[in-house]
């Protein structure tokens, strides 16, 4: 078996339900130029990334797979967290396809980075409609949050592990279980200190396989997860949350009558989803109490 460079002091973890899509993400960092010191696949989908990993494994890389029965991606995040022993950890999703030098841009740039979050560009890949992209071409680090928007992609990202004592573990609410947990972890990284660093350099690919006739349900989910991110912050009294709900409240209905007005199929499901989906979403977020989950965790020496 041939010898591959390894970033030592870097684990990745890949959250899954174990569908087809798994193959792709894993061979993409399998023909990277670094390998990951160790590959976490947690497997939400009741075993059936087995192969891919066997598959994967036989080309030298360590991996581990761990099968899980709490869904959700917050809790395939924080189980594959629970088992990094090296000093950073960086999270990719099945759903993406990290390009070449991913890992290596990835591991000198946290690094160098110190006590932050970094991320990076992430590009649409396929011929499909995919909602989620960051395509911007220069570097930035935030210390504050945006009212406008938010600055943290997490399958496209990587931290000290350390850095779970300031920050907590991902909120694993039911509200929070299919979209708006990473920007609730963004967050709350912002105001504990923790800077985010943004940096193009670092690339994936995220899979654009939804059809037109997919987008309203999925801007009602990604709607409801951003309200029950609002919700949370708005129960513990964060005026800034208060401020950005208020802006997303009346920009609901602006987006669907420019939509009509337009005869533009996006505006108007982005807007129909908001408005099913936001208030519902900040409702169910008021319901979270925001206890952390207190996890053992062995550190490395």
């Amino acid at each position: 078996m041939t010898t591959h460079p390894v970033a030592k002091d870097v684990t990745v973890i890949v959250p899954t339900l174990g569908g087809a899509m798994m193959q792709g993400c894993l061979e993409s960092i399998e023909a990277g130029t670094v390998w990951p010191a160790r590959l976490i696949v947690v497997d939400q989908g009741g075993g059936g990334a087995a192969g891919w990993v066997s598959a994967i494994s036989k080309q030298g890389i360590d991996i581990l797979h761990i099968k899980s029965e709490p869904t959700g991606i917050s809790a395939g995040t924080n189980l594959g967290l629970e088992q990094v022993r090296t000093v950073y950890a960086a999270v990719t999703h099945d759903d993406c396809r990290v390009r070449n030098d991913w890992l290596e841009r990835l591991a000198a740039t946290v690094a160098a980075a110190g006590d932050a979050i970094v991320t990076g560009r992430v590009e649409p890949e396929g011929d499909g409609i995919v909602l989620t992209v960051k395509t911007a071409d220069r570097a930035v680090t935030y210390t504050t949050p945006l009212v406008d928007g938010d600055v943290l992609f997490p399958p496209n990202m990587a931290f000290p592990v350390r850095l779970l004592d300031r920050v907590g573990w991902f909120d694993e609410h039911p509200s929070l279980a299919t979209a708006g947990e990473d920007n609730e972890w963004a967050h709350r990284a912002l105001r504990a200190g923790v800077p985010i660093l943004y940096e193009p350099t670092v690339v994936v690919g995220h899979l654009a396989r939804h059809r037109p006739e997919d987008l309203p349900g999925l801007y009602r989910r990604y709607a409801r997860g951003q309200g029950a991110f609002y919700g949370t912050w708005l129960r513990r009294g964060d005026r800034f949350i208060a401020l950005r709900a208020a802006r997303d409240l009346i920009r609901a209905p602006w987006l669907l009558v420019r939509g009509l007005v337009t005869r533009n199929s996006e505006l108007i499901s982005m807007g129909r989803g908001e408005i099913a989906g936001l208030l519902p979403g900040i409702v169910a977020g008021l319901r979270n109490p925001g206890v952390r989950l207190q996890r053992a965790r062995e550190t490395s020496t």
